[in-house]
């Protein structure tokens, strides 16, 4: 019995999906905090907590570990966002509860956030930008236009540019979390405090309802709650 305990410990290959996924989450935290460049298999093996020869059972070398730490970075922001845009909710409800979900998603994720922001710039250069953007980008932009489109034909949206719009949008709720370090030292006061947070996360609603929606169609206090 204690050999086959042993055996199963996490830092074998015994327990194969609690191994990598230890490992997964492990080099979501390295890269987040060094880049794929500064990032150390020693320090993932050692925050997940298995041998180094195991991390290479898994996965052949850093390049393929990044990988596969990105997309599962990607893969859960798509299983909080994709089921709020696929809802039969109309346009202008869904389209705040998907930013509200999107910036809830970052302000709790904040090793995920870290990771895509700090190699944003470096991503299309890498092997893995074709896969990440067929699995995931294209098909949340698509679901993504297809709301505008709604929105627009049914008069609830001002007649934008959703090609100019989405990224913007997007900035606006990205954007505070990549200058937070910056707004603290300007204000001496943590801009991630959950008071804060809350209050940002109305601003970003109130803003993009101001600038997306016909002013007949202006959602009600706590509507995209």
């Amino acid at each position: 019995m204690a050999t086959g305990q042993a055996r199963a410990r996490l830092g074998s290959r015994g327990k194969p999906e609690e191994s990598r996924a230890a490992i997964l989450q492990a080099a979501i935290r390295e890269f987040a905090r060094e880049g794929v460049a500064g990032a150390r298999t020693d320090a993932i093996a050692k925050t997940a907590k298995v041998n180094k020869a195991l991390l290479y059972y898994y996965f052949r070398d850093k390049d393929a570990l990044y990988g596969a730490a990105l997309e599962k970075v990607f893969r859960e922001r798509d299983a909080v966002l994709m089921p709020i845009l696929r809802e039969n909710t109309p346009p202008g409800e869904k389209l705040l509860r998907y930013v509200g979900g999107f910036f809830d998603f970052l302000a709790s994720h904040p090793q995920h956030r870290e990771m895509v922001q700090r190699e944003l710039f470096f991503l299309p250069r890498r092997s893995h930008a074709q896969r990440i953007v067929k699995l995931y980008m294209k098909p949340l932009f698509e679901e993504l236009l297809k709301v505008f489109r709604d929105g627009i034909a049914a008069g609830i949206f001002r007649p934008v540019d959703p090609m100019q719009f989405i990224p913007s949008m997007a900035a606006v709720v990205a954007h505070y979390f990549g200058t937070a370090p910056f707004i603290k030292l300007m204000t001496q006061h943590d801009p991630l405090s959950p008071e804060r947070i809350a209050a940002r996360r109305a601003a970003v609603l109130d803003f993009i309802s101001a600038a997306l929606f016909q002013p007949t169609a202006l959602p009600v206090e706590g509507e995209s709650k």
